[in-house]
């Protein structure tokens, strides 16, 4: 008999690492006590030790390059004003470093000596965020304010020598810009001008502090990996792959390590070497590790080891090592499966499947081990939100136990989705958002042609934008669905614009259509607005401190679908844009279990 759900949300993970300045101890992220917390483990494999004890969810670690101290992240109640704390090691005492719990603060790094740190915030304006920088000793009124900004700004770490920068800026997921900022002067040196849309992502210093490092569509689809020179603004390639976006990059400034990734279909490949020049890798290398998700890179003092999360479909995740030149690995964290056997969690399998307009949509399908090939199998076709965001085969609990209670589980990359492409990632803007709903209803109509599933047992669910596509598909195609669970989604773009926190407005508006220019657009597409054509039982779950998609989203579509269709909501005083504690998720999908128990399965 399959375990309950409490026991699958028991399985824990570990992410997130960092490690110290003796090389000897790496922090990171596990949520054994319900909400991620900080522990350090200095072995592989060894006990590791739990330093933060809170009732809240710990965002983040970061251990200092010259003391024993790392500072973490730390929210309330899911608010997302993320206060900044110092962890002392040998004390275990914390100290709020920020104490402005009315703004946001995003960490941008330690500089080298760990005299300072950067981050940005959104303390002077809402709307806006600035880049700071303060001395590790001092209060959250004592931080200096070096650049304002007028949008989304984001610190990317500091050059070798601790004088300048990274300053990244976001108009949308698919536009950004990078420069350097002078921490003397406050000078900003823009780097990457440019027309349109095109992505500057994850920019990093090169050894010598001449070059920034980034990930860029600047000359083609996908993101390839370059370097520009500071002074002259010149780019150069260091890397590219034909079909799959290099998404990401990581280097050590003593060392010249580099390590890449590329996201090829879902799964991360790779690639660690050592830079011999400025676009010259040495002696690359792909690590051993398990084929899955990967990323999180964290560097040792030297740069001859990095530790990295990895998670895959059938194992939670954990933390590795990795010795930069052979590639060998050591597996540092075992976070329990709750006495769940690893061997019951299943891999799905990668589709693709055909659109309306002839494009191929890429989706993971996991069948149960109990499908019997009969046209018995109800499906959950679970939906990323995002928009901007993909479905990656990474670990999922709440997966697992649908699959073990003889659920299938589908989970497609409709258009609009990260992952596949400039082109691919645009296909859903604004007035072409229903065309992603479309993609969905080929999903189904796929799983209809497959011999295993049950056309009348199909259940929509998603979070936050992959709420909207749950209602918006149900009004769309209302005969397609058994039920639907709605997990802090859009029910109206206006609405949702309107009362959404101040410093997401304008990069939402960048993606979805703008409340002055495209207001009659969004009523037309938001399914509040067309409930009447829903036909099938509907849960919504929402935390009532979300600051991104309001409550008020929740409380309005239930209210106009409980006039003709069986209407549940579940409301969580203490989360945000999500569900976060232990307690609250068995809460919320023990309930929607409930609901699935009653009206499909």
């Amino acid at each position: 008999m399959p375990h309950d759900i409490e026991r699958y949300l028991n399985v824990r993970s570990a992410y997130g690492a960092s490690v110290a300045p003796d090389d000897e101890h790496v922090a990171f992220l596990m949520d054994t006590t319900g909400v991620p917390q900080v522990w350090t483990v200095a072995a592989p494999g060894g006990w590791p030790e739990q330093r933060t004890f809170f009732d809240e969810r710990v965002t983040f670690a970061s251990f200092s390059p010259e003391r024993e101290e790392f500072v973490f992240g730390m929210d309330e109640g899911g608010n997302e004003r993320q206060q900044l704390f110092r962890y002392d090691l040998p004390t275990g005492e914390s100290t709020n470093l920020t104490a402005h719990p009315d703004a946001k603060h995003r960490w941008g790094g330690w500089s080298h000596d760990g005299e300072r740190f950067a981050f940005a915030s959104n303390r002077r304006d809402e709307s806006v965020f600035d880049v700071y920088v303060q001395d590790r000793d001092a209060d959250g009124d004592e931080a200096e304010l070096l650049a304002e900004g007028d949008g989304w700004l984001t610190v990317g770490g500091w050059s070798p020598d601790d004088a300048r920068l990274i300053v990244s800026e976001a108009y949308s997921n698919f536009d950004q810009d990078v420069s350097v900022l002078d921490v003397e002067t406050g000078e900003l040196t823009h780097l990457t001008p440019h027309d349109g849309t095109v992505r500057f992502q994850s920019a990093e210093w090169g050894p010598d502090g001449e070059r920034v490092y980034l990930v860029s569509d600047r000359d083609s689809d996908t993101l390839d990996l370059w370097c520009v020179d500071v002074d002259s603004g010149a780019f150069s390639l260091v890397a590219a792959d034909t079909d799959w976006e290099i998404d990401g990059v990581a280097i050590d400034d003593e060392s010249g390590r580099i390590v890449y990734s590329t996201n090829v279909d879902g799964y991360t490949e790779l690639t660690v070497g050592e830079l011999a020049g400025p676009t010259t890798i040495a002696d690359p290398t792909t690590p051993d590790l398990p084929q899955g998700v990967a990323g999180g890179v964290a560097f040792d003092s030297t740069g001859d080891r990095f530790a990295i999360t990895v998670t895959r479909r059938s194992d939670p995740a954990n933390v590795y090592v990795v010795d930069a030149e052979t590639g060998a690995t050591d597996r540092w964290t075992r976070a329990a499966t709750a006495g769940i056997p690893r061997d019951s969690f299943v891999e799905p399998e990668l589709v693709h499947y055909p659109t309306f307009d002839g494009r191929e949509i890429p989706a993971f399908f996991t069948l149960p081990e109990t499908d019997t090939g009969a046209g018995e199998t109800p499906v959950i076709v679970d939906i990323h939100g995002g928009p901007e965001s993909q479905r990656r085969p990474s670990f999922s609990a709440v997966t697992q136990y649908f699959l073990a209670n003889g659920y299938a589980v589908f989970e497609p990359n409709v258009r609009g989705s990260a992952g596949y492409g400039k082109a691919y990632g645009h296909l859903d803007d604004v007035e072409d958002r229903m065309d992603s709903v479309a993609d969905v209803e080929a999903a189904v109509e796929w799983l209809h042609d497959h011999p295993a599933v049950d056309p009348d047992r199909i259940v929509a669910m998603g979070g936050s934008y992959g709420g909207f596509m749950v209602l918006a598909a149900m009004t769309e195609y209302p005969d397609l669905w058994a039920a639907g669970v709605d997990i802090v989604g859009i029910a109206n773009f206006v609405t949702f614009l309107e009362n959404t926190g101040e410093w997401r407005r304008k990069l939402r508006e960048a993606e979805y259509g703008s409340l002055e220019d495209d207001r009659e657009f969004l009523e037309s597409i938001s399914p509040l607005n067309t409930i009447e054509d829903i036909r099938a039982p509907l849960f919504v779950l929402h935390g009532e401190n979300d600051p991104r998609v309001p409550v008020s989203e929740a409380h309005q579509i239930v209210e106009a679908a409980s006039d003709h269709v069986p209407v549940r909501e579940l409301v969580f005083e203490d989360e945000g844009h999500g569900i976060t504690k232990l307690e609250n998720r068995i809460d919320a999908y023990g309930a929607i279990v409930e609901f699935l128990n009653e009206y499909v399965h």
